[in-house]
């Protein structure tokens, strides 16, 4: 199950409201859907979480690139919110064809129409294949809220099951984001 919300920065305080990402294929689209959400140059976070497995923050601030953390690389890839955040830059790859992270993905043990299949270990990453490897663990700028006074170390010890929740309480305003989830 996946919970998505927008906080928003306003002169009173953190708002939040709760988004549906069916519609956004990419972190470009992300990012206008973040800045549509708050008032002027503000900052926007988006928080991605899927229950007990990963969540990811995305940090908007007016037309700054936005910047992207994941908790754990590996099992957002096998997440279509995780798709929208993990980017070739994010992970250290050098770009490649838009299909390249579907094909990673849809792992399905035959190539170039073999009917051979391959069995994967269920302890073995499905994306660790030379350089397309996908790490497990965080990726991404853990430092993207130490100016919000949450340091880069809280953010790299956060646990799946309640980071937002975390995130939102340092902030001040775990109420608003209670309200919407």
């Amino acid at each position: 199950m996946y919970f998505t919300a927008l906080l928003a920065r306003t002169d009173h305080g953190w708002e939040a409201s709760d988004t549906e990402l069916d519609d956004v294929e990419s972190l470009d689209e992300l990012a206008e859907l973040a800045r549509a959400a708050g008032p002027d140059d503000e900052t926007v976070l988006v928080c991605i979480e899927q229950e007990g497995a990963w969540f990811g923050v995305v940090r908007v601030d007016g037309e700054d690139d936005p910047r992207v953390f994941v908790s754990d690389a590996a099992r957002a890839l096998r997440s279509a919110y995780g798709e929208i955040l993990l980017t070739d830059e994010l992970l250290g790859r050098t770009p490649t064809s838009p299909d390249a992270l579907e094909r990673m993905v849809d792992l399905d043990g035959t190539e170039d129409g073999s009917d051979e299949t391959e069995q994967l270990d269920e302890a073995e990453d499905p994306a660790e294949d030379g350089a397309e490897s996908v790490p497990r663990g965080p990726v991404g700028d853990a430092d993207l809220l130490s100016d919000l006074g949450i340091d880069t170390a809280t953010v790299l010890t956060l646990s799946p099951d309640d980071a937002l929740g975390e995130i939102a309480d340092a902030l001040g305003c775990a109420d608003v984001l209670e309200a919407v989830r």
